[in-house]
């Protein structure tokens, strides 16, 4: 009877092994959506899937196509519209494949594009997913070149963080990081645009993805004096509350500064407004210097601005960081372009997630970094810009000065003197340093 036990324990298990290698042989992965994310420049496809993709492609051209086979696969998504709008996509559609079981699925094309394909694996809220990038060919780093004029706009560009594909942090109620920082960055941007002097590029205007490379050389070609990158903040607890603002480390602009001198000839155009000396001087050393001033002077912009940024900030949330903070962040690794990333509040914390959603403390937060920009640029005015004509002085009492006789001599009021200085009486101190306004 032993014997007979053994053998129905092992017909059972046999079973059960054919029924599971049945099932094996039965499973296919799923195509369950797609999503198209066009951008100025680039054109991302995504294919979400239920396993991870076993997959091969090719292009053809004459009519220009990009064809993608999925193996053991089977497609749970409806084409017809998808890519519709999109500048580079005229419509995805199936074919067929000599291969049973694989699903084949075809990119009308408008032209021919450079082309990435690549799965990601499951984080967040996403699955299995394969991922085309298309490029535009013709796509060059530009800079462009200031008309000589003695009033230039200071030109702020806004880097709204993730987007597309990359939604950043996400809130306890769902919230994406990627919409707060387009939302403020939007607000931030008008504001800019409504100051004589001042004019704003937005790197992201819409919801697609940018590497964080990208970033910086879209700032450049758009010709940016200073870049702002614009985050929500998140911890994995809810407690941790408050902004801050960050620069990028020393070491992380060194590295960086370090590989671009390594082909000077071919990326002079990165190194500031030495670029030309840079490119063309045989002394290395004399490279080094000119590339580092301008590496030092980013820094300490950087800084200023920085500064001046939370001062405004903390007078309309709490700060989690009072002082400007050193981190390596990629986006801001350009040592021609000074640079601040604003953690505007932790999407993590509850409260701080629904003001983040709030149009009104978007405002707020977005007149706090404008503010902050503003005031420093007007302390510290660039030589032929329009905020150096109307560059407020200042003035060191000496003996035998007061308000009226600083009055006359700059044809100012004293009343004016007063409030530009918030004084309260009319008496001034040997040494004390006063701001002048501009002429009545």
């Amino acid at each position: 009877m032993n014997w007979q036990r053994q053998v129905s324990k092992v017909m059972r298990f046999v079973f059960c092994s054919l029924v599971l290698m049945s099932f094996g042989a039965n499973a296919v992965n799923t195509i369950d959506s797609v999503r198209v994310w066009p951008a100025p420049e680039n054109t991302r496809v995504v294919f979400d899937l239920s396993e991870q993709p076993e997959y091969t492609y090719f292009s053809l051209s004459a009519p220009h196509r990009l064809v993608i086979d999925f193996k053991d696969s089977k497609r749970n998504v409806n084409l017809s519209n998808i890519g519709k709008n999109d500048p580079r996509i005229k419509k995805i559609r199936t074919s067929n494949s000599k291969e049973t079981g694989t699903t084949r699925l075809v990119l009308e094309l408008n032209a021919s594009y450079r082309k990435s394909v690549f799965p990601l694996a499951p984080a967040g809220q996403y699955g299995h997913r394969l991922v085309i990038d298309l490029f535009d060919k013709e796509q060059k780093t530009h800079i462009a070149v200031k008309p000589p004029t003695q009033q230039q706009d200071i030109v702020i560009g806004i880097d709204a963080g993730h987007g597309g594909e990359d939604p950043g942090s996400v809130g306890h109620k769902g919230t994406y990081e990627k919409h707060v920082t387009l939302a403020i960055a939007k607000r931030l941007k008008t504001l800019i645009d409504q100051e004589k002097g001042l004019k704003a590029e937005l790197i992201r205007s819409g919801d697609y993805y940018i590497h964080v490379n990208d970033r910086s050389r879209i700032a450049r070609k758009k010709n940016v004096d200073f870049l702002v990158s614009i985050h929500a903040d998140a911890f994995h607890t809810p407690q941790p509350s408050g902004g801050s603002v960050w620069l990028v480390t020393n070491r992380r602009v060194e590295s960086e500064l370090a590989r671009w001198l390594v082909n000077r000839e071919k990326n002079s155009e990165l190194l500031g407004g030495g670029g030309s000396v840079i490119k063309n001087t045989d002394d290395d050393n004399l490279a080094i210097t000119i590339a580092d001033m301008s590496k030092e002077y980013s820094l300490e912009v950087s800084h200023g601005v920085a500064s001046h940024v939370i001062s405004r900030m903390r007078k309309i949330t709490k700060m989690h960081k009072r002082t400007p903070q050193n981190g390596n962040f990629a986006v801001l690794k350009a040592s021609d372009i000074p640079s601040i990333l604003v953690e505007t509040g932790f999407i993590s914390n509850h409260q701080e997630e629904r003001n983040l959603t709030s149009p009104s403390h978007q405002q707020k937060l977005a007149q706090s970094i404008f503010d902050g920009i503003r005031n420093y640029y007007l302390d510290n005015p660039p030589a032929g810009s329009y905020y150096a004509t109307i560059a407020i002085k200042k003035h060191t009492v000496s003996r035998g000065e007061s308000l009226s006789v600083l009055a006359q001599r700059y044809n100012v009021s004293v009343s004016k003197l007063k409030k530009a200085n918030n004084l309260d009486s009319n008496v001034v101190k040997v040494g004390q340093t006063l701001k002048i306004p501009r002429a009545d």
